[in-house]
């Protein structure tokens, strides 16, 4: 047995000896690849246009490792500047640094990840060594600029909002904190088995001066084709001024519901161990505003603590001036002749905040740049909407899949040209045919 532990590596030592052994080896047919398409543009160029002049290296940080190679440089004629012809056609930035596909994983990372160390760190897990630093990371995302659509979404007869906001702290001392208004916009819901699903969920993350809904329905008219006449919005929020100000703004072409998780959390403070629980909770869950306000209002008095009382008188306060709030909102429906089959109760505007909340929170202090710039990061990931980048583009994922056929097009054209570069590159398979590791790495060629 002492013989074979010897002989052999451990798994874990052979998986790692392997990993950064096909890095190496695909760093090779990486570099050999570009060189071969910058000799294919430098010959079918314009050569009246492009003058070549000499060859400049650029070294790049990719999941392959750190790759040097050289590019043909050349003085364009017509706009009388210099080029290098190969980040043109490869849709890259040239220079120093890390690749469009490094780029847009750890920009990915950083923006639905916990922190930007976080982000750095798993990169360097993943690769074997460290790309940049998490400042580095920072700053680059900051630069970042979220396209917006290019093409609108068709809206249907109804649009379901979840609204709410986000307290989060500023850097610097007596800096007072800010609310970062959200908004989550979808067009209803689907079951995948037993799991219930947004259909084409959206952001909106408010800025500016201007008030919050104008932004709101401004961005309403850049990402939908969104008629104010017909299209009907079931807005569902806490009870914020802000938030109840859409009715005023959009008459009577929304409904506001106030959210009925923030309704039930209340209450539960308030009565958990009272006698009338049962029937306060039922009277919401029946959207019966007369009802819920009968039961409050018999408890007034009865309270254990001043502080619950003053609770108590603002709740009641609060629900006597929106009852229509707390109804269902699929009756308004109904009554427009809208149809309202596989509508579903609102109330996930806490769920969306949370997911904010995990990114912005936990004790982090911001500046105004940096929380804007990690927010519309944030969004272009979880929306689908591209990113210009100091490298190049992040595609949507949709994108991507149309993508593939390209790459795969791209691999066949340089298959021999791989092939010829790892072969006997791995240095087990030039040993003895005899040998267990022989016949075990002989097995997976094909695969």
């Amino acid at each position: 047995m002492r013989y074979f532990t010897e002989k052999f590596p451990s798994l874990k030592e052979l998986e790692q000896g392997l990993f950064l052994l096909l890095q190496q080896t695909f760093g090779k047919v990486f570099k050999e690849i570009l060189e071969e398409i910058d000799r294919e543009i430098a010959e079918s160029r314009d050569k009246k246009r492009f003058q070549m002049k000499d060859k400049r290296e650029v070294q790049l940080d990719t999941a392959f490792g750190t790759v040097s190679f050289k590019r043909n440089y050349y003085y364009d004629r017509e706009a009388k500047q210099y080029v290098c012809l190969l980040d043109q056609f490869l849709q890259f930035k040239g220079g120093k640094g890390f690749s469009p596909l490094l780029e847009e994983w750890v920009i990915e990372l950083a923006a639905t990840g916990p922190s930007y160390r976080n982000a750095v760190r798993q990169i360097e897990t993943l690769l074997g060594y460290q790309v940049m630093s998490h400042e580095a990371l920072r700053q680059h995302l900051l630069q970042c600029e979220v396209m917006k659509p290019t093409e609108k979404m068709r809206a249907p007869r109804v649009l379901f909002v979840e609204v709410d906001g986000l307290h989060t702290k500023r850097q610097g001392k007596r800096k007072k904190g800010k609310e970062e208004k959200i908004a989550a916009v979808h067009m209803g819901w689907q079951k995948n088995g037993k799991r219930v699903s947004l259909i084409q969920k959206r952001h909106y993350h408010h800025k500016g001066n201007e008030p919050f809904w104008e932004g709101f329905e401004t961005f309403l008219e850049e990402h939908y084709d969104y008629d104010a006449t017909e299209t009907k919005l079931i807005i569902n929020g806490d009870g914020a001024k802000w938030i109840r100000a859409c009715q005023d703004y959009f008459q009577g072409q929304c409904f506001y519901c106030l959210d009925r998780f923030h309704v039930a959390k209340a209450i539960r403070e308030l009565f958990r161990n009272h006698p009338r629980y049962r029937e306060i909770r039922v009277a919401l869950s029946e959207y019966h505003p007369e009802k819920l306000l009968v039961e409050l209002t018999s408890a007034v008095g009865q309270m254990q603590t001043e502080e619950k009382e003053e609770k108590l008188e603002d709740l009641i306060e609060l629900l006597t001036e929106n009852q229509q709030a707390i109804t269902d909102y699929r009756k308004w429906l109904e009554e427009q002749g809208i149809e309202t089959k596989g509508m579903r109760p609102m109330g996930s505007a806490e769920a969306t905040m949370s997911v904010f909340s995990k990114r912005l929170k936990g004790g982090r202090s911001w500046s105004e740049m940096g929380i804007q710039g990690l927010i519309d990061a944030f969004i272009a990931v979880k929306d689908g909407l591209s990113i210009r980048t100091l490298k190049g583009l992040i595609e949507p994922h949709e994108r991507k899949e149309q993508q593939k056929k390209k790459v795969t097009h791209m691999a066949k054209k340089y298959q021999k040209k791989v092939e010829a570069v790892t072969r006997n590159n791995i240095h087990y398979l030039q040993r003895s045919s005899g040998t267990p590791i022989y016949h075990a790495l002989k097995a997976m060629v094909g695969f």
